[in-house]
């Protein structure tokens, strides 16, 4: 039923320590690999809530998912957590959180969808096709230092510059359109770049995230799990690139805290609330990045809620 299969499954599942009669949240449904396999573990007194903000992910879940009672899909963004949680009368009662962070698969091996440059494409990029701006419309309009600032620190692209000018220079003639129009006009532009990589990759990569708003909402996600998980529950995170795991690493190490309680020992965040202390952290093997080249960058971190309230 599930053909696609999750980069880091078992060690996702093994990190949730899930429970049959528990309440897990997929906060990044795509095709159903983590949903499925959930289920499959839990008891009918057990619940799984999906969110996701792309269409196409919702028509999926109903599909594959239908006759289900245990299982809920929530057409949103894992931003809006939060207010999901409260609205399902969850909040404080999860017992495990999944973000798996990025592009799903087929998203990305859509050419439709805009997300890659290895078969042209519109330029769209958006994880939800009818709300906000297109990658092709924000280039049409975006001033050089803005294209040039996403580009660098979204991207980490070491020719933001050089491409901004050139994105702006030719779009005068014509606006840009297509993946391959883009991918063929970062190619053209002279500079440093590396040769592991297309030269389009680093680009492609800021575009998406700024398109979708990705980091923030992580932040977001981030921010509002302590409150919602039960004492014990988990929170296991996916990253794809050094600007995710950067800001998960960061959250769970200033939500485990430095300071101590003096009577109970217990680590506090800066708030004075125990919340969150860190378990683990996963690569994929050597087996699974053979099989699946795209897992080679991926990085799970498994975090646990404690016992103290949080305020």
């Amino acid at each position: 039923m599930y053909s696609h299969r999750p980069v880091l499954l078992d060690e996702a599942l093994a990190g949730l320590a899930i429970r049959p009669d528990g309440i897990y949240v997929d906060g990044t449904f795509g095709r159903g690999g983590h949903s499925g396999a959930i289920l499959e573990q839990l008891s009918g007194a057990g619940a799984l809530h999906a969110l996701d903000r792309d269409p196409e992910a919702g028509q999926h879940a109903w599909k594959v998912f239908t006759g289900k009672t245990n299982f809920h899909f929530h057409a949103a963004n894992f931003a809006d957590l939060g207010r999901v949680a409260l609205e399902a009368g969850i909040a404080g009662h999860i017992d495990g959180i999944l973000l798996d962070l990025g592009v799903s698969s087929p998203q990305f091996d859509d050419a439709s969808r805009g997300f890659s440059f290895q078969n042209d494409g519109p330029l769209d990029m958006r994880m939800d096709p009818s709300s906000g701006v297109s990658a092709a419309d924000w280039l049409a309009r975006a001033d050089e230092a803005e294209i040039a600032d996403v580009l660098y620190t979204l991207g980490e692209e070491r020719n933001s510059r050089r491409i901004a000018k050139k994105i702006v220079e030719s779009r005068v003639a014509a606006p840009l359109k297509t993946t391959a129009q883009l991918a063929a006009l970062i190619a053209s532009v002279p500079g440093p770049r590396s040769f592991k990589i297309h030269p389009a990759t680093r680009a492609f990569q800021a575009l998406r995230i700024y398109v979708n708003g990705e980091l923030s909402a992580l932040e977001s996600v981030l921010a509002a799990a302590p409150a919602l998980l039960a004492p014990g529950g988990r929170l296991a995170v996916i990253s794809f690139h050094s600007l995710e795991d950067r800001i998960v690493k960061r959250f769970l190490r200033d939500a485990e805290g430095t300071e101590r309680d003096v009577l109970t020992g217990q680590r506090l965040n800066s708030d004075g609330a125990p919340q969150l202390k860190r378990v683990e952290r996963r690569f994929p093997t050597e087996a699974e990045t053979d099989a699946n080249p795209r897992a080679r960058s991926a990085v799970l971190r498994v975090a646990e809620r404690t016992a103290g309230v949080v305020q």
